[in-house]
């Protein structure tokens, strides 16, 4: 607004020599005009003012609408602003009752769009052209176009009963002054609309490709006991339930609450995550809860906190069981009453949110050590999903390895055919004590070192070359023995990981002998201490 215009004169300069021509028209008062324009200008100056000062669009129109009614006496106004893409025109503000099907109103807009040239259509009674009742005479129409650039942005049109053609001619030429006074303000409206608008629509997208990646369907898996998984998920998603994510490190419990969310009815709100071990117990609350000012050295200013983020959407609260018993305490206020007070603050902030824990804990085990309150625990655990280990999801191994192996491709550049037997079979036959991170982890690295297109055992990291896998990637067991070795190793798997690393009961689970079980891990290079 304070940028000089094509002359290089000031919009004020230019606005001020508008209302000195305003002046000069309307102090025609003759008798035979039967009206007088001077009475209008404080109004004209005060729309030109806030015009200049604020850009306040709403605020301009108001005062614009109130100028035409009271002081040009039109009966019927309107603004028209034209769509910046489109081009199509749309009425944005107008009072009285408009006859759109009144001839030549329609052909007088588009010639103002089209040429940029104010005009009417006159019924004036005593006019050679006059074809009305002279006691009854119709309406005149007035329009102006709004310019911004020598581009028609708009138009602004009147309509009123005129009985002299000096006061219709003066009135258009005020039409086209108060048109030239809202233009900037009006630019400047269309392109923040036109900004906010495609702000909207990326952000829709966004979330929509976000709500896609986060699909139950598109966690990767079609194991048995990642089929019940899914279930779970599909159930909990249509309510606002708590649920309590349980698994170990690395199975992807932030994938599964993101899935949670995204399909849930607060899909378009915020999802908020906050991990519980990633920072010192002092400040946790400070970020769970925000603070005000002063309330500690270095809080210079009021912050929000995660959970007031979070209002109308999700929070996600990674290692809960990290938390200590006095977080725990105002953890479990939030999820009764759904109510706070910042650090430092007395007053009560309500929030509407659902809430989604994840633990790699025993969380019942620390209630019984009383480490963990019993209360909170209940409340987490309303709706709780345990994610298998990928130890119980040995089906999964080779489809999550080759979704890696296309998406780091992709990202990396580079192209890969696929991995070769020695090295699937070196994947079958590996633990996953890290589950589907360290899997990640080993084919990003896979890829990284892959030169002829294909991921070979070499391309796998030595904590993967166990004396089975080994044997198996060299081809020397031969394919059938690979596979039956791959179903052995996840039997023996399954059973030490339902017997929490008993060996004795999972030899009995398994039909076998406490040495045979023994002597089939020490073959696959297994130990009783990963299953505890």
């Amino acid at each position: 607004m304070s940028a000089a215009g094509g002359d290089g004169r000031s919009p004020r300069v230019t606005e001020r020599s508008q209302v000195q021509l305003a002046v000069s028209q309307s102090m025609f008062c003759e008798f035979d005009m039967g009206e007088c324009r001077t009475s209008f200008m404080p109004l004209l100056y005060e729309m030109s003012r806030v015009s200049t000062e604020t850009a306040d669009l709403p605020r301009i129109l108001r005062i614009l609408m109130r100028l035409l009614r009271q002081y040009l006496k039109a009966e019927r106004g309107s603004i028209s602003l034209r769509d910046p893409d489109g081009g199509e025109v749309s009425v944005h503000d107008s009072f009285g009752a408009w006859d759109e099907h009144e001839p030549g109103l329609h052909a007088l807009s588009q010639r103002a769009i089209a040429r940029g040239e104010a005009g009417v259509i006159a019924h004036i009674p005593g006019e050679p052209d006059f074809q009305g009742n002279p006691l009854a005479p119709s309406h005149s129409t007035l329009c102006a176009p709004i310019m911004r650039n020598s581009r028609v942005i708009g138009t602004l049109s009147a309509q009123r009963v005129y009985l002299n053609r000096r006061l219709l001619n003066l009135d258009l030429e005020i039409l086209s002054i108060l048109a030239m006074h809202i233009a900037p303000a009006v630019d400047l409206y269309l392109r923040e609309t036109v900004r906010r608008t495609s702000l909207e629509d990326e952000n829709r997208r966004l979330r929509d490709a976000v709500r896609e990646r986060f699909k139950p369907s598109n966690i990767i898996g079609s194991s048995q006991a990642m089929q019940g998984v899914y279930a779970l998920i599909e159930r909990v998603t249509r309510s606002k339930t708590t649920v309590l994510i349980l698994g170990e490190s690395g199975v992807g419990k932030e994938l599964v609450a993101s899935a949670i969310h995204y399909n849930g009815p607060d899909a378009d709100g915020p999802f908020i995550k906050f991990n519980c071990a990633a920072l010192p117990e002092s400040i946790i609350e400070s970020e769970l809860f925000g603070h005000e000012r002063g309330a500690f050295t270095g809080a210079h200013s009021t912050r929000r906190g995660r959970f007031e983020e979070a209002d109308g959407g999700t929070i996600f609260i990674d290692e809960v069981g990290e938390l200590s018993l006095a977080m725990q305490a105002k953890l479990l206020r939030i999820l009764q009453e759904r109510d706070f007070e910042r650090v430092g603050g007395n007053t009560t902030i309500q929030v509407d949110l659902r809430v989604l824990a994840a633990t790699n804990r025993d969380l019942q085990a620390m209630v019984r050590q009383g480490t963990f309150r019993e209360d909170l625990y209940y409340r987490l655990n309303v709706f709780p999903i345990a994610i298998p280990s990928l130890r119980e999801r040995g089906h999964d191994i080779m489809a999550l390895a080759e979704h890696f192996v296309a998406r780091f491709a992709s990202d990396m550049g580079v192209e890969i055919h696929g991995i070769a037997a020695g090295a699937q079979n070196m994947l079958l036959c590996y633990h996953w004590p890290g589950n589907v991170r360290e899997l990640e982890n080993v084919i990003e690295r896979a890829v990284i070192l892959a030169e002829g297109g294909t991921i070979e055992a070499a391309h796998l990291p030595p904590s993967l070359q166990t004396p089975v896998a080994s044997e198996l990637a060299s081809g020397t067991g031969g394919r059938l023995e690979a596979r039956l070795g791959a179903v052995e190793y996840e039997m023996i798997a399954e059973a030490l990981q339902l017997h929490h690393g008993n060996m004795t009961e999972a030899a009995h689970h398994l039909k076998l002998s406490r040495r045979v079980l023994g002597l089939r891990m020490e073959r696959y290079g297994l130990t009783y201490k990963d299953f505890r």
